[in-house]
């Protein structure tokens, strides 16, 4: 790797320093380049990462052009040297646990969220060609774990959210464990979806898509975050895994939500989007987190 590295990044010297873990799919590296750089290599040996890397690739690039958000500025995708898999590099940041700044990363997040409103509020008082996003999906598919989620644009919230993330997990499941309940539970539970956003507007905002304890970090100076998979979505999207493993502190959300105050409805719809992710982990990780989905569905079902 390291003499592949070499002549990628034209460089003279090239030396390991760190181990690390590339999220839960990749694996991971730290090296030094001409003793001036630093970069981190994201590794793995599934042809099919490109697709995962090309969307972390352009979301990080999104991120960043947002001025929001601390992020790994991404460097190049390249096809594995061992010839199986794909390489992903990127900007290696010093970091360490959470700790200091939750309050400032709500902040963050929030405003992050806000992004892409402002730019359309900008574009229509001065009458400009528009430079905000109007529908909801990404301009490639993007992966929360490795499983590919389509992001066609679609200009209705929850029609994109019921095809494009919950309807894609429950035909993964149903096709690998040919589970029924789930599919009986979701023809009840798409009833209930619009009287969840009833009162409320939602307008499309760019979202990390996957932001865990496990995606956040801080330097010395400010919060960071990585491993996003993003869209265009509801804001509340981003803040319905929080509640999975935790993490988050009060006053991460004391700062988000100083910003965005709560609407009318929260708690339910934080429900529907905690679903996807139990969905998405049952088939990832197995049938430990049917129980869960079948729960949440059947209690969205009798609302």
């Amino acid at each position: 790797m390291e003499d592949f590295l070499k002549y990628e990044l034209n460089a003279a010297t090239i030396r390991v320093i760190g181990e690390g873990t590339g999220g839960c799919i990749s694996n991971g590296r730290a090296y030094e380049i001409d003793e001036k750089m630093r970069v981190f290599v994201k590794y793995n040996d599934d042809n099919e990462a490109k697709i995962m890397f090309d969307g972390e690739f352009l979301g990080l690039q999104k991120i960043l052009e947002t001025k929001t958000l601390y992020v790994p500025q991404p460097h190049k995708i390249l096809a594995h040297p061992e010839g199986k898999g794909w390489v992903f590099i990127m900007e290696y940041i010093e970091m360490k646990p959470l700790r200091t700044q939750m309050k400032r990363l709500g902040e963050q997040l929030a405003r992050l969220h806000l992004h892409n409103l402002s730019l359309e509020t900008k574009s229509l008082k001065l009458k400009e060609v528009p430079t905000y996003v109007d529908r909801f999906g990404f301009e490639s598919s993007t992966c929360c774990g490795f499983i590919p989620m389509p992001n066609e644009w679609t200009s209705d919230w929850m029609d994109f959210y019921a095809r494009m993330r919950l309807q894609v997990q429950i035909n993964l499941i149903e096709k690998k464990y040919g589970d029924r309940q789930v599919g009986e539970y979701w023809s009840l539970l798409q009833r209930n979806i619009s009287s969840m956003f009833t009162g409320i507007t939602v307008k499309p905002s760019l979202l990390h898509g996957d932001l865990w304890s496990g995606n956040i970090a801080e330097t010395i100076h400010e919060p960071v975050v990585y491993d996003p998979a993003c869209f265009y979505g509801h804001h509340e999207f981003d803040l319905a895994i929080n509640h999975m493993f935790g993490g988050f502190t009060e006053q991460f959300y004391d700062g988000y939500h100083s910003l965005i105050p709560r609407s009318p409805g929260f708690e339910s719809r934080q429900k529907l989007y905690l679903l996807f992710h139990y969905l998405n982990h049952w088939n990832h990780f197995g049938s430990s987190y049917r129980h869960k989905s079948l729960e949440i569905m059947k209690e969205l079902a009798e609302k």
